[in-house]
């Protein structure tokens, strides 16, 4: 048996317990030298799709999922679409090294089923640059195995760089741990769910104050000790802390991209005291904001 039709048998395990457990959003992708394992994937992938739209027809929460955990990830396009960076957990998601990665178009590491979705968004930001889209894309790793994931899509403000925001879950190797590792994951759907629209929700609001803990789990119609234990749980962070970190990150690329003085950016972060922001800065990246090198060569002195 060749490496590929082994590995798409590993992959037909993983959907055929991944539907045991209740996730019917993984597909397999047909493309191997044997007519018969791809005529068993196109019918696995037929029941997949139909469960999860009769499920959804009907109402029911989807019973929970199996995973190692969660992984937010980033990537950034140039005005082409080709990958100009990435967070580190890309390369490992995709199974791509980093320098190969760099090489691609977004097109490139998107399954032939995300197509015409990824043409249809890019046309979208072509006529319209402030609006965000909300989809999900398939991705495609290096040994062909499936990776569907929600994304956000949008442009980066003065800039013509496009960012890909998206959380995933790393699923567990199907071959053979899986079963002993099954009871471990029963509990997570619902906060995984639950987690996944807190962080959109603050994602989504940076440049507006972060309501409390309270405030959020009346949002989000939670307890607020679940809601706090379970963000930390998963991100090893407290919400607010998260959303300081984002701010920041977004203030950093802001500041390497664009030519917006450092005192605006400051202001678009959500900081209206340069001071305060200054400090935040230099705390999380251990460099002042005026350390940076922007892009376009500007004199970073002048704030």
């Amino acid at each position: 048996m060749n490496s590929q039709i082994q590995q798409q048998v590993k992959n037909i395990y993983q959907l055929l317990f991944e539907m045991a457990a209740g996730n019917f959003t993984l597909r397999l992708q047909p493309d191997t030298d044997s007519k018969e394992l791809d005529e068993l994937a196109d019918l696995l992938n037929s029941a997949a799709e139909k469960m999860e739209l009769l499920i959804a027809a009907l109402g029911y929460i989807k019973p929970h999922y199996t995973y190692q955990g969660l992984v937010q990830f980033t990537i950034i396009l140039d005005k082409t679409f080709a990958i100009k960076s990435f967070s580190g957990h890309v390369p490992i998601l995709l199974q791509y090294s980093a320098d190969k990665l760099l090489e691609f178009s977004f097109g490139q590491i998107v399954a032939k089923q995300s197509i015409p979705l990824w043409d249809a968004v890019k046309a979208e930001t072509a006529s319209d640059p402030n609006a965000p889209a909300v989809v999900q894309f398939i991705f495609i790793t290096s040994n062909q195995q499936l990776v569907p994931s929600y994304c956000t899509v949008s442009r980066l403000l003065y800039s013509n760089d496009i960012i890909i925001n998206s959380i995933t879950t790393v699923l567990q190797d199907m071959m053979p741990e899986t079963t002993a590792n099954l009871n471990m994951a029963l509990h997570h759907q619902s906060d995984t769910v639950l987690i996944q629209n807190v962080r959109e929700y603050i994602l989504q609001n940076l440049e507006n104050q972060l309501p409390t803990t309270s405030e959020l789990s009346k949002i989000f119609n939670v307890n607020e000790f679940k809601l706090k234990d379970t963000f930390r749980h998963f991100f090893h962070t407290s919400i607010y802390q998260f959303y300081t970190g984002e701010r920041l990150k977004k203030a950093h690329l802001l500041i390497l991209q664009t030519s917006i003085p450092l005192k605006e950016i400051a202001f678009i972060s959500g900081y209206n005291d340069y001071t305060n922001f200054y400090k935040a800065f230099k705390k999380r990246f251990s460099y002042p904001p005026s350390d940076l090198k922007r892009e376009n060569g500007e004199d970073n002195n002048t704030v």
